[in-house]
């Protein structure tokens, strides 16, 4: 766990923090609008971001997994909100959607460290 890290290493640890943050300010924002009696939807979201950056954070690739969860419900939320009007869509599922792709591009990385730090690898 307290293996150095290579710059591809500090880029997933970036990754992981923008999640974290991003999830932090959607609980946030999710918890005023419960209590205006709104939708739970942001506050789960970003639960479902607070715990996957931490378990990136840590090296542990189900991070990834819960992401990419949160993620595909995000997606079902946004149709069902919106239905196929492409621009209300773009602002609920275009950030999200880039987080995906870092997210899915530090899977090798996440890995390879969760497995020396099991030591599976050399």
């Amino acid at each position: 766990m307290f293996e150095e890290r290579s710059i591809a290493g500090w880029a997933v640890l970036l990754l992981a923090l923008l999640l974290f943050l991003a999830g932090l300010w959607l609980i946030i924002g999710g918890a005023w609008l419960i209590a205006l009696g709104g939708s739970w939807y942001y506050f789960l979201a970003g639960l479902g971001l607070v715990i996957s950056g931490v378990m990136i954070t840590l090296d542990r690739p189900a991070g990834v997994w819960l992401y990419l969860a949160t993620f595909l419900a995000t997606i079902a939320w946004a149709f069902w909100e919106v239905g196929l009007d492409g621009w209300a869509l773009v602002p609920r599922v275009v950030g999200p959607s880039i987080f995906a792709f870092l997210v899915l591009a530090a899977l090798p990385v996440i890995s390879h460290r969760a497995s020396r730090v099991k030591g599976d690898a050399p």
